[in-house]
């Protein structure tokens, strides 16, 4: 099977810079295995606004060439904003397993801004699938300056996770040379 290309991963572009419209909202469709991609291909065709963070991942293939694959960042997640109809368009194509109301969905854009702006920057970045308790800190130096998180220890790096509070995931990457702020404990998932 071929590697696909790096394709658009929002719509609009500016989709997180929306305002608030009061007959709109967001809805995280949980697709079929794998669909991700799928979805966001006919949601873009019926110009229905989403957003689903891809990152790149570099790899040796068993013949010994680098390759690089483009993953979805939340595995069967598609983040869905508009109307009643758009969720409706979205159910429709045939890739959606479920659709799950957004209770904050101010909380949600804030926490996908911050991911995009993460993958923007370029870093390495590796899914999350269960954040784990620390310290929340705010990184003051460095190429994550501003980003806010928390810092795990994992195979003797020090990484910072940030994380879309709505599904207990996140991403992380591994902090070089940087200070970090104490913001507070955080509170250990449920």
């Amino acid at each position: 099977m071929p590697i696909l290309g790096e394709e658009p991963d929002m719509f609009p572009e500016t989709i997180l810079e929306l305002p608030d419209e009061p007959d709109t909202q967001w809805w995280a469709m949980y697709t079929r295995s794998r669909q991700e991609k799928q979805l966001m291909r006919k949601l873009r065709e019926l110009e229905v606004g989403h957003y689903s963070p891809v990152i790149s991942r570099r790899y040796k293939s068993p013949a010994g060439r680098l390759r690089t694959t483009h993953l979805p960042l939340f595995a069967n997640y598609v983040f869905v904003r508009g109307t009643g109809e758009s969720r409706y368009q979205a159910v429709s194509t045939g890739c959606v397993s479920r659709c799950i109301d957004i209770a904050d969905p101010t909380q949600l854009v804030t926490d996908l801004q911050q991911i995009h702006a993460l993958i923007e920057t370029g870093a390495a970045l590796a899914p999350e699938e269960r954040l784990e308790p620390g310290d929340l800190v705010r990184v003051k130096s460095g190429p994550f300056n501003g980003f806010e998180g928390t810092v795990v220890q994992r195979d003797g790096q020090r990484r910072l996770i940030v994380a879309v509070r709505f599904m207990n995931q996140g991403a992380s990457a591994v902090l070089d040379d940087c200070q970090l702020e104490f913001l507070g404990k955080s509170t250990p998932a449920k």
